[in-house]
Protein backbone atom coordinates (compact mmCIF):
# COMPACT_ATOMS: atom_id res chain seq x y z
CA UNK A 1 0.00 0.00 0.00
CA UNK A 2 3.15 2.79 1.20
CA UNK A 3 4.81 2.08 -2.42
CA UNK A 4 1.49 3.28 -4.77
CA UNK A 5 0.13 5.59 -1.86
CA UNK A 6 2.67 6.63 0.47
CA UNK A 7 0.87 9.65 2.04
CA UNK A 8 -2.74 8.71 2.16
CA UNK A 9 -3.86 12.07 4.44
CA UNK A 10 -2.14 14.17 1.62
CA UNK A 11 -3.85 11.91 -1.14
CA UNK A 12 -7.07 12.64 0.18
CA UNK A 13 -6.20 16.41 0.90
CA UNK A 14 -5.33 16.52 -2.90
CA UNK A 15 -8.62 14.95 -4.14
CA UNK A 16 -10.71 17.29 -1.90
CA UNK A 17 -8.69 20.22 -3.12
CA UNK A 18 -9.58 19.43 -6.46
CA UNK A 19 -13.08 18.99 -5.99
CA UNK A 20 -13.48 22.27 -3.80
CA UNK A 21 -11.46 24.18 -6.51
CA UNK A 22 -13.60 22.92 -9.41
CA UNK A 23 -17.07 22.84 -7.77
CA UNK A 24 -18.00 19.92 -8.84
CA UNK A 25 -18.34 16.19 -8.04
CA UNK A 26 -18.77 14.96 -11.05
CA UNK A 27 -17.50 11.62 -12.06
CA UNK A 28 -14.20 12.64 -14.43
CA UNK A 29 -13.36 15.55 -11.50
CA UNK A 30 -13.06 12.37 -8.78
CA UNK A 31 -10.91 10.22 -11.47
CA UNK A 32 -8.87 13.55 -11.80
CA UNK A 33 -8.70 14.34 -8.07
CA UNK A 34 -7.74 10.53 -7.17
CA UNK A 35 -4.72 11.00 -10.04
CA UNK A 36 -3.31 13.76 -8.88
CA UNK A 37 -3.72 12.38 -5.26
CA UNK A 38 -1.80 9.48 -5.75
CA UNK A 39 0.35 10.81 -8.50
CA UNK A 40 1.97 13.92 -6.80
CA UNK A 41 2.70 12.17 -3.63
CA UNK A 42 4.82 9.78 -5.89
CA UNK A 43 6.34 12.50 -8.03
CA UNK A 44 7.54 14.30 -4.59
CA UNK A 45 8.53 11.10 -2.89
CA UNK A 46 12.77 12.14 -3.89
CA UNK A 47 11.99 15.38 -2.30
CA UNK A 48 12.19 13.41 1.11
CA UNK A 49 15.50 12.60 1.50
CA UNK A 50 14.82 11.52 5.14
CA UNK A 51 11.27 10.33 5.19
CA UNK A 52 7.80 11.89 6.98
CA UNK A 53 8.34 13.61 9.98
CA UNK A 54 6.55 12.39 12.83
CA UNK A 55 5.06 14.52 15.15
CA UNK A 56 5.29 13.24 18.79
CA UNK A 57 3.06 16.07 19.73
CA UNK A 58 0.83 18.16 17.87
CA UNK A 59 -0.44 20.12 20.64
CA UNK A 60 2.96 21.69 21.52
CA UNK A 61 3.18 22.57 17.58
CA UNK A 62 -0.08 24.64 17.78
CA UNK A 63 1.64 25.90 20.63
CA UNK A 64 4.63 26.92 18.72
CA UNK A 65 3.11 28.22 15.80
CA UNK A 66 0.31 30.24 18.01
CA UNK A 67 3.60 32.15 19.31
CA UNK A 68 5.42 32.19 16.59
CA UNK A 69 2.58 34.10 15.04
CA UNK A 70 2.42 36.68 17.83
CA UNK A 71 6.20 37.16 17.67
CA UNK A 72 6.10 37.77 14.00
CA UNK A 73 3.26 40.37 14.55
CA UNK A 74 5.42 41.82 17.68
CA UNK A 75 8.88 41.69 15.19
CA UNK A 76 7.30 43.54 12.26
CA UNK A 77 5.85 46.64 14.50
CA UNK A 78 9.36 46.84 15.86
CA UNK A 79 11.27 46.73 12.85
CA UNK A 80 8.89 49.38 11.13
CA UNK A 81 9.42 51.54 14.42
CA UNK A 82 13.14 50.75 13.67
CA UNK A 83 13.37 51.61 10.12
CA UNK A 84 10.99 54.66 10.20
CA UNK A 85 11.94 56.58 13.52
CA UNK A 86 15.70 55.38 13.79
CA UNK A 87 19.14 57.35 12.22
CA UNK A 88 20.87 54.50 9.62
CA UNK A 89 23.81 54.49 12.16
CA UNK A 90 21.84 53.89 15.44
CA UNK A 91 21.32 50.56 14.19
CA UNK A 92 23.62 47.90 15.89
CA UNK A 93 23.64 45.29 13.11
CA UNK A 94 25.29 42.09 14.25
CA UNK A 95 26.07 38.06 13.74
CA UNK A 96 25.56 35.49 16.88
CA UNK A 97 26.13 32.35 17.37
CA UNK A 98 23.62 30.23 18.89
CA UNK A 99 24.23 26.94 20.08
CA UNK A 100 21.70 24.04 19.38
CA UNK A 101 20.38 21.16 21.12
CA UNK A 102 18.30 20.25 17.70
CA UNK A 103 19.19 16.81 15.60
CA UNK A 104 15.94 16.71 13.84
CA UNK A 105 16.31 17.68 10.08
CA UNK A 106 12.49 18.45 10.18
CA UNK A 107 12.94 20.39 13.07
CA UNK A 108 15.99 22.39 11.88
CA UNK A 109 13.74 23.24 8.77
CA UNK A 110 11.08 24.37 10.81
CA UNK A 111 13.24 26.65 12.71
CA UNK A 112 14.53 27.48 10.05
CA UNK A 113 10.87 28.78 8.46
CA UNK A 114 10.33 30.89 11.74
CA UNK A 115 13.62 32.32 12.33
CA UNK A 116 13.38 33.55 8.39
CA UNK A 117 9.64 34.33 8.96
CA UNK A 118 10.37 36.59 11.74
CA UNK A 119 11.35 40.43 11.11
CA UNK A 120 14.59 41.27 12.28
CA UNK A 121 16.35 38.00 12.31
CA UNK A 122 17.91 35.87 9.39
CA UNK A 123 19.23 32.10 9.22
CA UNK A 124 22.80 32.64 7.99
CA UNK A 125 24.00 29.01 8.48
CA UNK A 126 24.48 25.82 10.03
CA UNK A 127 27.81 24.76 11.54
CA UNK A 128 27.23 21.11 11.42
CA UNK A 129 30.63 20.21 13.61
CA UNK A 130 29.37 23.10 16.17
CA UNK A 131 25.88 22.75 16.22
CA UNK A 132 25.42 26.08 15.72
CA UNK A 133 23.21 28.46 14.25
CA UNK A 134 24.50 31.31 12.68
CA UNK A 135 22.33 34.13 13.10
CA UNK A 136 22.13 37.90 12.07
CA UNK A 137 20.11 40.45 14.12
CA UNK A 138 19.35 43.34 12.85
CA UNK A 139 19.07 45.53 15.80
CA UNK A 140 21.01 43.50 18.74
CA UNK A 141 21.02 44.79 22.34
CA UNK A 142 21.45 42.02 24.45
CA UNK A 143 23.04 38.77 22.40
CA UNK A 144 22.17 36.27 25.82
CA UNK A 145 18.65 37.06 25.31
CA UNK A 146 18.64 36.07 21.67
CA UNK A 147 20.34 33.11 22.75
CA UNK A 148 17.91 32.16 25.55
CA UNK A 149 14.65 33.35 23.13
CA UNK A 150 15.72 30.87 20.90
CA UNK A 151 16.53 27.96 22.81
CA UNK A 152 13.67 28.14 24.79
CA UNK A 153 10.95 29.82 22.43
CA UNK A 154 11.95 28.12 19.50
CA UNK A 155 14.31 24.52 19.79
CA UNK A 156 12.61 23.89 23.04
CA UNK A 157 9.24 23.46 22.04
CA UNK A 158 10.44 22.26 18.33
CA UNK A 159 12.39 19.25 19.87
CA UNK A 160 9.03 18.51 22.03
CA UNK A 161 7.26 18.24 18.83
CA UNK A 162 9.91 16.05 16.95
CA UNK A 163 11.91 13.87 19.93
CA UNK A 164 9.16 13.72 22.32
CA UNK A 165 10.86 14.98 25.05
CA UNK A 166 11.61 18.76 25.95
CA UNK A 167 11.36 21.20 29.00
CA UNK A 168 9.45 19.68 31.80
CA UNK A 169 8.63 21.62 34.99
CA UNK A 170 10.65 20.33 37.72
CA UNK A 171 9.98 17.33 39.68
CA UNK A 172 8.51 15.68 36.96
CA UNK A 173 9.05 12.75 34.69
CA UNK A 174 9.43 12.75 30.91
Amino acid sequence: MKRWLPSPLLSLGLLLTWLLLNQSAEPAHWLLGAALGIIAPLLARPLLPHGHARLRRPRALLRLLWLSAIEIIRSSVNVGQLILLRKPGAVNSQFIRVPLDLRSPHGLALLSCLINSTPGTVWVDLLPERHELLLHVFDLHDEAWWIDTIKTSYEGPIIEVFEGSGPTPEGEKA
